[in-house]
């Protein structure tokens, strides 16, 4: 009989009522503020984070999760009897966390030779909530009766058309990540010039500068228009971080333009917010197919 696990690391921000509802484990990742190494879903609350990097000297910088983290996680569900682990990884082209995995379940078959757990580690190639919502489905469904191979093919797919649009209202962080350069940082906080950024397939792109504060979620939602052909069709997800006031009117301009809710509300977690800073909003949403032969590796 199959037993099937979901694992996922902590950029996938799933709130962990919905990770223990879907039995879904969460791995932390190291984030390192002022010298201080913390974990994050351990250490320090969305709200904490938010605050200490306020308060903070630097910016917070991230590691990477090791290969021997991973080996030592997959050898546990070996020895717990499960047939099946799908493990959905942050963008590989943002983290060297996605490789460590890949390592790490060759480390596993030299160790233990002839285990019988079938490891699949994905690249969900996108950061936060966008993909943590599809693990979530994909799990629901597995757990509900549905065949593994063709609810991961489906996540896949869904996570093919993801895209991202994000602003943050202080440049600090997107400084220190190279989002920005450092003249355009200092200028902006100065001038209050505010910029809308893409994430496409793990991608970040500058696509408009707006000024002031009430320009932000106009200039997301035209964004956002000018991708899809029809905005009452596509799904979408509202993320936000400290200021649920932002997040709001974003919601409220959003729901005139798309026609209807958001499928959830998400919080940007800390590896996210490491770099947005902690002042930040996010429309994620369904766009076109890219590639898709990149994102929908072969499933029994």
């Amino acid at each position: 009989m199959s037993k099937i696990g979901f694992i996922t690391d902590s950029s996938s921000d799933i709130p962990q009522e919905l990770a223990d509802k879907y039995g879904i484990e969460v791995v932390g990742f190291p984030i390192n503020l002022d010298g201080v190494e913390y974990m994050e879903r351990k250490d320090f609350t969305n709200e904490q984070f938010y605050q200490m990097m306020r308060d903070a000297q630097g910016v917070p910088t991230t590691a990477a999760i090791t290969q021997l983290q991973w080996c030592e996680i997959y050898g546990r569900y070996v020895d717990e009897g499960y047939t099946d682990l799908v493990h959905l990884s942050i963008n590989s082209g943002g983290s060297s966390t996605y490789n460590n995995a890949l390592k790490a379940v060759e480390m596993l078959a030299e160790e233990r030779p002839g285990h019988s757990l079938r490891i699949r580690v994905l690249d969900s190639h996108t950061y936060s909530m966008p993909f943590g919502w599809y693990l979530c489905e994909c799990a629901r469904k597995v757990r509900n009766g549905g065949e593994l191979g063709t609810c991961a093919d489906e996540m896949m797919r869904k996570l093919d058309c993801v895209e991202i649009c994000l602003a943050a209202y202080s440049l600090k962080q997107m400084k220190k990540s190279g989002r920005v350069s450092a003249a355009a940082a200092v200028v902006g906080d100065l001038l209050g010039i505010r910029p809308i950024i893409s994430l496409n397939d793990g991608i970040s792109k500058v696509e408009a500068k707006v000024r002031g504060d009430a320009a932000v979620p106009p200039a997301m939602v035209k964004w956002v228009q000018g991708r899809v052909e029809n905005m009452r069709d596509v799904p979408y997800m509202i993320g936000y971080s400290s200021s649920t006031a932002k997040r709001d009117e974003l919601a409220k301009l959003c729901k005139k333009a798309f026609g209807h809710a958001p499928v959830t509300f998400f919080q940007l977690g800390g590896v996210v917010s490491a770099n947005t800073g902690p002042d930040a909003i996010a429309i994620a949403f369904e766009g076109s197919p890219r590639r898709l032969e990149d994102y929908a590796p072969e499933l029994p």
